[in-house]
């Protein structure tokens, strides 16, 4: 149903730019629910504005009618323009429903194709298959960082295996027909580099790379994948927004078909996951030990309504990890609350 609770975060839109602090808050509510209504900015019947949120300049707008929310986003400039308004402000319109998870940068070492290939028009290559990411200048020594989301990174890596791979055996095939005998070194610095980028399927030991907080989200709802059998051993490593998680066999009798196992069933649901999890981060204004304590208060009070939302607590801000809607509601509801509580102090 389109109006049901399931379906808001598919019908709510993310506006920043909001000029912050000019007017009383319900005028800016009402300046931009008239903005948002209004045909020639693509708008239609607006459920709910949500102003202001946790976020300063901030704010989410519910439409009635999700296709609304696409037409919207079409419009390439929104202007915020308002009588009560000195000049205009130009506005960021997201979809709400697209994840936020931190993107990963990684370095890669494009030097071992450059005795098969012309780097410049490999780069392209994967420019064009990979999209959803960002590579920075090919570096004289043949690296070159790219930034994006552990799937795509994951889909990259598996690309480059597989040329790598290509090249390897058909190193092997020209070294056994002595075509080219003094190959062998060439392919031999090939093979290595290669099990350095990415591990070798068939090797005991397996590594994965994961956004911190969907390890976080997957320890907490998916214990069952990191207690494995006593023949499998699992470490990690945690480094601010990245987590390497090891995965190794814990004897010689042990199955090496059970790590990759393992690495396939952690990996697989980490992409399910990054496709269907919406990450908020509410911020604390003061910072005060009183205000942070109301913040708990408050989460912890609601949290038994969102079985699945995971609430982090840090110094500075609270993460909250879920399921669109959930996060949506649940953030609504922390800044509904502690508007009272401030309210009443």
């Amino acid at each position: 149903m389109a109006t049901g609770q399931a379906a808001k975060s598919a019908r709510t839109v993310v506006i920043a730019g909001i000029p912050d602090g000019l007017l009383h808050d319900d005028v800016m509510t009402d300046i931009l629910m008239i903005h948002f209504q209004m045909s020639k900015n693509n708008g239609g019947d607006v459920e709910e504005v949500m102003y202001p949120t946790m976020k300063k300049g901030v704010a989410y707008v519910t439409f009635e009618d999700e296709e609304v929310v696409e037409s919207v986003l079409k419009k390439d400039d929104h202007r915020l323009e308002d009588k009560r308004l000195s000049r205009y402000y130009p506005l960021k319109v997201t979809r709400y429903c697209e994840n936020v998870f931190s993107s990963v940068t990684s370095v890669l070492n494009m030097s071992i194709f450059k005795d098969q290939f012309v780097l410049e028009d490999l780069i392209q290559e994967l420019k064009k298959k990979s999209v959803a990411l960002s590579f920075g200048p090919l570096q004289s020594n043949g690296h070159i960082s790219v930034q994006g989301s552990f799937p795509a990174i994951t889909l990259l890596r598996d690309f480059l295996l597989l040329k790598a791979k290509s090249l390897s055996e058909k190193d092997e095939r020209e070294d056994k027909s002595h075509q080219r005998p003094k190959k062998r070194l060439q392919q031999h610095k090939l093979t290595t580099e290669t099990s350095n980028f990415v591990r070798n399927a068939d090797v005991e030991k397996q590594v994965i790379v994961l956004d911190t907080d969907m390890y976080h989200y997957m320890k907490y709802f998916f214990p069952s994948m990191f207690l494995v059998n006593g023949d499998v051993v699992i470490s990690d490593v945690t480094d601010g927004d990245v987590t390497t998680v090891y995965i190794e066999n814990a004897g010689s009798r042990s199955d090496a078909g059970q790590v990759l196992r393992v690495k396939e069933k952690i990996e697989n649901q980490s992409i399910k996951l990054h496709n269907t999890l919406r990450k908020e981060r509410i911020y604390f204004e003061e910072r005060t030990g009183d205000e942070k304590w109301r913040y708990e208060r408050v989460c912890k009070s609601l949290k038994p309504h969102y079985p699945s939302v995971l609430i982090t607590h840090y110094d500075t801000h609270i993460d909250v990890i879920g399921n669109p809607s959930e996060v949506f509601e649940f953030t609504k509801e922390v800044s509904n609350k502690i508007q009272s509580l401030f309210r009443t102090t």
